[in-house]
């Protein structure tokens, strides 16, 4: 099944620096993955922006970016992930970041966008997030076994607070539905 067939016309337009499949997540209602690979700067992000809103035109309200084959977001691509939070929010979805390389990742904390975002660190854990928040439980979320996202260090929370990471010292604050910010 290749991208047009999930949305039509989603490839027409292109860009070699950046590169996006499509997987249409069944069980959840409007969920999609968007697997990056490439970069998003200022030159090409207007496209994927142009893209991502096909999707979203589409009643894809619920996104997850597979961001493992991303190797550079530019300030100008996290303002990208921020119009998209921006474009689903009121329509009851939300959008998930997976697999952010360390220096992606950098970047969105240097500019203080990490604390926006939900990540995850699997498929699995983003669809969970997807199904939990469109059936509206709470569900029982701690104890919750986690990365640090500095070190990368599995930690465990038994409830919502402020830890410190035990590998590298980093204050970690976790909320009542489990999102882990720096503290």
């Amino acid at each position: 099944m290749n991208n047009n067939d999930i949305i039509p016309g989603f490839d027409d337009e292109k860009d070699e620096s950046l590169k996006i499949r499509l997987q249409k997540i069944d069980n959840v209602d409007g969920c999609i993955v968007l697997y990056l690979s490439g970069y998003i700067d200022t030159y090409n992000s207007n496209l994927f922006q142009k893209r991502v809103s096909k999707a979203i035109e589409k009643n894809f309200i619920r996104l997850i970016f597979h961001c493992g084959g991303l190797n550079y977001v530019s300030s100008t691509g996290i303002g990208s992930f921020t119009a998209f939070l921006k474009a689903v929010k009121p329509r009851g979805g939300d959008l998930v970041l997976l697999e952010i390389q360390p220096k992606v990742y950098e970047v969105f904390q240097l500019l203080g966008f990490s604390q926006f975002f939900n990540i995850k660190e699997t498929l699995e854990d983003a669809v969970a997030f997807f199904t939990q928040t469109s059936e509206g439980s709470t569900g029982t979320i701690f104890p919750k076994i986690f990365k640090c996202p500095i070190c990368s260090k599995k930690l465990k929370a038994t409830r919502a607070g402020r830890f410190r990471c035990s590998e590298c010292k980093t204050i970690l604050v976790i909320d009542d539905s489990g999102q882990v910010f720096l503290g």
